[in-house]
């Protein structure tokens, strides 16, 4: 059986408070969460265990995020010397980006595929850190990698997704993974 890990993390700070978009290994790790096949199940991670976060990444046969590369992978890297770029990766906003021309959001194309929505965002996450909320980081993070799963399999099985262009018009885009 194939080991698909979906993958996705929360941070520390925000991009403004490390200076810029061109920092995002300094934004540090909060939560990290994934999902595996083989485990059927998920996993949390703090910043204490990014060692076995980044293990487990590297032990999959193909890991699926949104944003992963350019984001996640990113933050990743300034806890490691591997460049996890290297790992079977399918980042999906790179294939939808590279369809539609411009970025969509993992909530759009959650919203118009399946009805459902995000339960918070990122800078709502990175509050949560400095209150020490860590319960609720991990639970929105599940729910998106629960997202993340769910428009994989979706495109999967139907070789297209669905959104919401700025006029509420609802369109697809063909995807092949």
């Amino acid at each position: 059986m194939k080991n698909i890990v979906y993958f996705d993390l929360e941070t520390q700070k925000s991009a403004d408070e490390v200076g810029g978009w061109d920092k995002v290994r300094d934004l540090r790790l909060s939560v990290g969460v994934t999902y595996s096949t083989a485990r059927g199940g998920y996993l949390v991670y703090g910043e204490k265990q990014v060692d076995e976060l980044i293990r487990e990444l590297q032990r999959a046969d193909l890991v699926v995020g949104f944003n992963v590369i350019r984001f996640d992978y990113e933050v990743l890297h300034g806890y490691t010397v591997f460049d996890l770029t290297q790992l079977p990766t399918l980042d999906m906003l790179t294939v939808v980006t590279e369809k539609l021309k411009h970025r969509l959001s993992l909530d759009s194309i959650a919203n118009a595929t399946f009805g459902l929505e995000k339960t918070s965002e990122g800078l709502q996450a990175i509050q949560w850190f400095k209150e020490g909320k860590m319960l609720e980081i991990a639970e929105y993070c599940c729910y998106d990698v629960k997202l993340t799963k769910l428009v994989h399999e979706y495109g999967a099985a139907n070789r297209q997704l669905f959104y919401k262009n700025r006029f509420g018009a609802k369109l697809s885009v063909g995807v092949e993974w």
